[in-house]
């Protein structure tokens, strides 16, 4: 498994992870990495430390490009149709389940012990590790 630290045309950071560096050619060839931020396809590889996977893990998804790709969308696809609430993500999901506000979807921020409490009041809710946005307008 190869890690590589990348960039796009724009200067957004982000990690890619690829069988061997032959992958990771051919998929910058077919235009096949997208920058998780702006959707650009102009990808440069940056300097990065050496990185050993010694773990004898059989998941596929990090190991198979197409898998990587459909996450990715995943991912682009929870971003465009939820509400972000920050922080304030707890409180939100209980107003909801409460009705106390209009129920929308939502993306956050919570703690193991809030997603454990929300979990115990029967709030249905599922972790989903998104890359934190830069702090500045990246347009």
């Amino acid at each position: 498994m190869k890690v590589y630290n990348l960039c796009c045309e724009s200067g957004h950071r982000f990690e890619g992870w690829f069988s061997s560096e032959q992958d990771f050619h051919a998929q910058t060839e077919k235009s096949l990495i997208a920058c998780p931020f702006c959707d650009s396809h102009a990808i440069s590889r940056m300097p990065s430390a050496p990185r050993l996977n010694l773990s004898n893990s059989d998941s596929q998804v990090l190991e198979d490009p197409a898998l990587q790709v459909k996450l990715v969308e995943l991912i682009r696809k929870v971003v465009e149709s939820t509400e972000d609430v920050g922080t304030r993500f707890a409180e939100e999901a209980r107003r909801i389940h409460y009705k106390e506000t209009t129920e929308r979807a939502i993306r956050g921020i919570a703690s193991v012990e809030e997603f454990q409490e929300l979990s115990e009041e029967g709030i249905e809710v599922v972790p989903l590790p998104l890359p934190v946005p830069p702090k500045e307008s990246v347009h």
